[in-house]
């Protein structure tokens, strides 16, 4: 839905097809980042992203995550990112380190590389809330991934630095 007439406006484009997505899931949590990415890669299917256009790449835990996104963006082979995991609080100071660091890493990367990287990192209190949470949080990822992959495409073609 444009909202103006009279000047140029991108709408969301939600078709995947042609799209290259790396996908970079935590091992720490497993369960819960399966249950990510199993509704990502369902709604990824469903924007017609086609299996060969995607990989995944697991790594120990999310402060991991960001230098192997790093590493896919400089590759010049995926026109945008996903980072998956969750991180559950404890009793000790480490949740708020790893939340954090993880996420400003992230957010670097997209920064520095100019390639869309969507969080998908869980940040709950419980373990319980992360259940209840990875199904939407996964396929509110996928759209996004898309979304943005196509915008900066795009951006590129109407030329803006």
């Amino acid at each position: 839905m444009a909202y103006y007439d009279d000047i140029l406006e991108f709408e969301p484009d939600l078709n995947g097809d042609g799209l290259r997505i790396g996908i970079v899931m935590s091992r720490f949590n497993i369960d819960i980042g399966e249950g990510l990415l199993g509704a990502c890669t369902e709604k990824l299917k469903e924007y017609n992203v086609q299996d060969p256009d995607i990989l995944l790449i697991t790594v120990p835990g999310a402060l991991e995550i960001p230098a192997t996104l790093l590493k896919l963006a400089y590759s010049n082979q995926f026109d945008a990112l996903i980072a998956l995991g969750a991180v559950i609080r404890g009793d000790t100071y480490h949740f708020e380190v790893v939340a954090n660091e993880s996420a400003r890493g992230i957010t670097q990367v997209q920064l520095e590389t100019e390639i869309p990287v969507i969080n998908g990192i869980l940040t709950t209190d419980t373990e319980d809330q992360a259940l209840e949470r990875m199904s939407q949080k996964g396929a509110d990822v996928a759209r996004a991934v898309v979304e943005m992959g196509n915008l900066l495409i795009k951006l590129e073609e109407y030329s803006v630095d």
